[in-house]
């Protein structure tokens, strides 16, 4: 993606992650319990949840998306760091949005936030872990328990090149922050970053973090840019995931052109949702599908025929996909 944030998976060989580590505290932990899981019907192994970017140019706040979110029938919700904070430069209150978003019905599954951890100059990667603990306190108040850990600092930002031993390391370091913080740090695959782009890599960093609550931040669109097959998908331990970006592309001359902005609805495009979905299906993953999207056509629409389609469009591809 050129400017957003992306993907989900954990090592090869790691265990699921634990919801909640330890060293969360006591009033979060509670109120994440407050919020349980809806039961899933047998023919529906995944969660289905909204990024909230998908209805963005709608230009609601934090708590009208939490409702138009819940009364479309999601499952969980994925807010934007800068969302919490304009909700708080406002007056509002993180645990007040935590409660709810848990009284709607929702689970905060992840939250989209930008940092500099990943470089070698040890100021900017400490610069970029003090945002990170920030940015995990702002979720653990709303009942989170993940934050998305992508390999650039945002839009514009520089991102030389690490090894992937180096990404492991720092990568590590997040981790290990995080379970001080209770929030796992998901590490996120951006199919234009020279180092943290094909699957193959970040399954690398992820199993050489020697930690099994390493997991990555998969996209469609960007394994796709990124020249990942689709198929690979059954090499990965999908118990160690919780989190997977969909969306559709179009068609074109060169993947790697395809922009954000043309994401389309899943099932609206060329992205093998048999193969995706049935991979993930066998190979454990019990975790969310979270809808993101960036495409300003869908953005005329209302926020709540735009929420409605998207949730149909991905149940239609599982279902066809497992029928």
């Amino acid at each position: 993606m050129e400017f957003s944030r992306r993907q989900v998976l954990g090592g090869a060989v790691a265990a699921i992650g634990a919801a909640v580590v330890a060293g969360a505290p006591a009033e979060m932990e509670a109120q994440r319990a407050a919020a349980p899981r809806k039961q899933r019907p047998a023919d529906e192994p995944f969660g289905y949840c909204l990024n909230t970017s998908t209805i963005r140019g709608n230009n609601l706040d934090i708590v009208a998306e939490v409702e138009a979110i819940a009364k479309a029938g999601y499952d969980g919700i994925e807010p934007w760091i800068t969302e919490l904070d304009a909700y708080t430069a406002k007056g509002g209150s993180l645990k007040d949005l935590g409660k709810r978003i848990a009284d709607a019905g929702l689970v905060v599954e992840n939250a989209i936030a930008f940092n500099s951890w990943l470089s070698d100059d040890e100021t900017t990667r400490a610069a970029g872990m003090e945002k990170i603990k920030v940015d995990m306190d702002k979720v653990a108040q709303i009942g989170g328990t993940r934050i998305a850990t992508p390999p650039g600092g945002g839009r514009g930002a520089a991102t030389a090149p690490v090894s992937l031993d180096n990404a492991a390391a720092y990568y590590r370091a997040a981790l290990e922050l995080g379970q001080t913080m209770g929030v796992t740090p998901l590490c996120e695959l951006w199919s234009s970053h020279p180092v943290l782009g094909p699957l193959s890599h970040g399954a690398y960093v992820s199993i050489q973090t020697g930690r099994a609550d390493a997991s990555l931040l998969l996209d469609v669109i960007h394994l796709y840019r990124a020249g990942t097959a689709f198929e690979s998908l059954d090499q990965i331990n999908g118990g160690a995931l919780h989190v997977l970006h969909v969306n559709d592309y179009p068609q074109a001359p060169d993947p790697k052109k395809i922009t954000d902005g043309q994401r389309v609805y899943p099932g609206d495009g060329l992205a093998p949702y048999g193969t995706i979905v049935r991979a993930l299906r066998d190979n454990g993953f019990r975790g969310v599908l979270s809808l993101e999207l960036f495409n300003r056509d869908y953005w005329q629409k209302s926020a709540d025929e735009n929420l409605k389609t998207g949730l149909e469009k991905i149940r239609e591809q599982v279902q066809k996909a497992l029928a």
